[in-house]
């Protein structure tokens, strides 16, 4: 249960980070389309400006002067794109490549998380075939019981955690740990093997050597 626990704290920050990492990720591909767009546009507008400038359609100096300087301006532009461009690809790679090992954790995480459930979910099958198993040989052994001492034990039982008979130790019951005085352990001695005794610390039946 500990290992599991500590699985799915460890998916829940792996979605955090993969959440943080992948939305500063996606920014970065938007202004890298962004950039690639215009700089699309620029090289557009630059073939259609050399059209113009080199068809001979254009004859008039001072037209095809303005034309050059758009040109050149058009050219300037592109290069600056370009490198911001490039700029932008830097930034991203290394985005894409953490997004990749969150994922690939994620995974790992996923698959590691859905072991430990089956685990657990095993383990707690075959706690309950034991816990029947042990509830069913104790209904078998009360069988002929009286019923005042049987009523007596399973109050003590719901009182004290489901443990309501312990052993008699050296003078200690060994359900609630406590010494008995002198007096109380000789008297139990003196009782019958078959006489019910009972802890005067806890009140649990004890069993006897």
């Amino acid at each position: 249960m500990a290992e599991l626990a500590r699985v799915e704290e460890a998916s829940v920050a792996t979605d955090a980070a993969l959440t943080e990492t992948g939305a500063r990720r996606d920014e970065a591909v938007r202004r890298q389309s962004r950039l690639e767009d215009d700089l699309a546009s620029v090289e557009a507008r630059i073939v259609e400006v050399d059209r113009r400038l080199y068809s001979g359609v254009v004859t008039i100096p001072r037209e095809l002067q303005a034309m050059q300087v758009d040109r050149d301006l058009l050219q300037q532009r592109r290069g600056t794109l370009e490198d911001e461009v490039l700029e932008a690809m830097g930034e991203r790679e290394p985005l894409d490549e953490a997004v990749s090992a969150l994922e690939a954790e994620r995974r790992r995480l996923d698959d590691e998380g859905s072991r430990l459930r089956a685990a657990v979910t095993e383990a707690q099958v075959t706690i309950d075939a034991e816990l029947a198993g042990e509830e069913a040989k104790r209904a078998g052994s009360s069988v002929g019981l009286p019923t005042d001492i049987v009523t007596l034990y399973e109050g003590l039982r719901t009182r004290h955690g489901g443990v309501g008979a312990a052993p008699l130790v050296g003078g200690r019951c060994n359900g609630c740990y406590l010494a008995l005085p002198a007096t109380e352990v000789d008297r139990i001695k003196r009782e019958a093997p078959d006489a019910l005794v009972t802890c005067d610390q806890c009140g649990r039946i004890l069993v006897r050597p």
